[in-house]
C-alpha cells in the first residue's frame, strides 16, 4: 500500500444526510439509559466486597462500560456535525479510541467471567490459581494495561493536520499517516481475534456448564423442570446477548476498514453502504453497555440482593419494608429445596 492508494481511497465523500440525524438520536437515547444503569451498577457494586474473582471481573466490566458511556456525548456531537473542528479532532485522537478500547476490555472480561463460571461449576472442588481473588485482580490489571498500550499508537499516530471535507466533516483516517493506517489495520485484525476467540471460549465454557447442570438435575432426580429451564436460560442470555451485540459489527468491520485504507476500486456508493453497515452494527454493539446489567442481575446473587434492597428502600413506604422482607424470606425458604439441588451460576 502506497500513499497514492491511500489518498485515492479517501477521495469519496460520505453521504451523511441520514446518519447525521439518525445516529446522534440513537446514541443520545443510548447514553441516557446506559448512564443511569451503569451509574447505579457502580454505586451498588462498590458497596460489595470483592470476595471472589467473579465480583472482581464484574466490577471491572462496570468501570469499562461507564467509561465507554462517557465517550458517547462526544460521538453524538461529532456525528451530528456540531462543535468545532477541535472537538472532532479530539474525538478522533482520544474519545473514539477510548470508546473502542473499553468495548474490547469488556469483551475480554466477559470471557474471563465465562471461564470463572466454568471452573466453579464444572470443577467445584478443584484448586485453580485462576479462582484466587488476587490472581483475578492481576488478570484485570494486565488486560487494562495491555489493551491501553495497544491503543496508544492510535493516539500518537493520529498526527496529521485535520482535513475538513467540503461538507464540513472530518474523517479520522485522514489524520493518520502511512504508519498510522498500517497500525489501524493491524489493530482491527487483532480485535477480530479477541472477539471471535472470546466467543469460542464462551460457547465451550457454557456448553460444559449446561451439561453439568443437566446431569446434576438428573442425578438428583429433581422434578423441577422450571428451575432447570431457568438455569439454562441464564446460559443462553449471556451467550445470546454477547453474540447479538458484537457479531454483526465484527462481520462488517473488516470490509469497511479495507475500504478505508486499501480499496481503490470500490465505487463511492459501495463505500457509503459499508460505512452505514459499520455504524449501525457499531450502535448495536454499544447497546451492550445497557444489557450488561442483565448479566449482573442474572448471575450475581450478591448484586441482585443489594439491588432489591436498594429499590425497596427507594420505592416502598418505610412501614412496609418489614412486611416485604418477611415475604421474601418465606418465599426463599419455600424454594430452598429446589435451589439446594441447583448448581449455582452465581457466587
Amino acid at each position: 500500500m502506497n500513499t497514492s492508494q491511500v489518498n485515492a481511497s479517501l477521495k469519496c465523500e460520505r453521504d451523511t444526510r441520514v446518519t447525521s440525524v439518525l445516529f446522534p438520536c440513537l446514541y443520545a437515547a443510548l447514553f441516557l439509559v446506559a448512564f443511569v444503569l451503569n451509574s447505579l451498577a457502580v454505586w451498588i457494586f462498590f458497596q460489595i466486597h470483592s470476595s471472589s474473582t467473579f465480583v472482581v471481573y464484574l466490577k471491572n466490566v462496570v468501570v469499562a462500560d461507564l467509561l465507554m458511556t462517557l465517550t458517547v456525548p462526544v460521538k453524538v456531537l461529532t456525528d451530528a456535525g456540531l462543535g468545532s473542528w477541535q472537538l472532532r479532532a479530539f474525538h478522533c485522537r482520544y474519545s473514539a479510541v477510548l470508546f473502542y478500547i473499553t468495548m474490547y476490555i469488556s469483551i475480554l472480561l466477559l470471557g474471563l467471567i465465562s471461564l470463572d463460571r466454568y471452573l466453579k461449576i464444572v470443577h467445584p472442588f478443584g484448586k485453580c490459581a485462576l479462582q484466587r481473588v488476587r490472581v483475578g485482580r492481576i488478570l484485570c490489571a494486565v488486560i487494562w494495561v495491555v489493551m491501553l498500550s495497544l491503543a496508544l499508537p492510535n493516539v500518537i499516530l493520529s498526527n496529521q493536520m485535520p482535513q475538513i471535507s467540503s461538507g464540513g466533516r472530518l474523517r479520522c483516517t485522514k489524520m493518520k499517516g502511512k504508519m498510522g493506517l498500517l497500525w489501524h489495520e493491524g489493530f482491527n485484525y487483532f480485535c477480530q481475534v479477541v472477539f471471535w476467540g472470546t466467543l469460542a471460549l464462551m460457547v465451550v465454557c457454557y456448553t460444559f456448564i449446561s451439561r453439568k447442570v443437566f446431569e446434576s438435575y438428573r442425578a438428583s432426580e429433581s422434578s423441577s423442570d422450571t428451575a432447570s429451564k431457568q438455569t439454562t436460560s441464564k446460559v443462553f442470555v449471556v451467550v445470546g446477548v454477547f453474540f447479538v451485540c458484537f457479531a454483526p459489527f465484527h462481520l462488517a468491520r473488516v470490509p469497511y476498514t479495507l475500504s478505508q485504507i486499501r480499496n481503490t476500486s470500490a465505487q463511492c456508493w459501495a463505500q457509503n453502504q459499508l460505512y452505514f453497515a459499520k455504524e449501525i452494527t457499531l450502535w448495536i454493539s454499544s447497546t451492550n453497555v445497557c444489557l450488561d446489567p442483565l448479566i449482573y442481575v442474572f448471575l450475581c446473587r450478591v448484586f441482585r440482593k443489594k439491588l432489591t434492597a436498594t429499590l425497596s428502600r427507594c420505592l416502598l413506604p418505610h412501614g412496609s419494608l418489614t412486611e416485604t422482607s418477611t415475604k421474601i424470606e418465606m418465599s426463599t425458604r419455600v424454594s430452598g429445596e429446589t435451589r439446594d439441588n441447583e448448581i449455582k451460576m452465581s457466587p
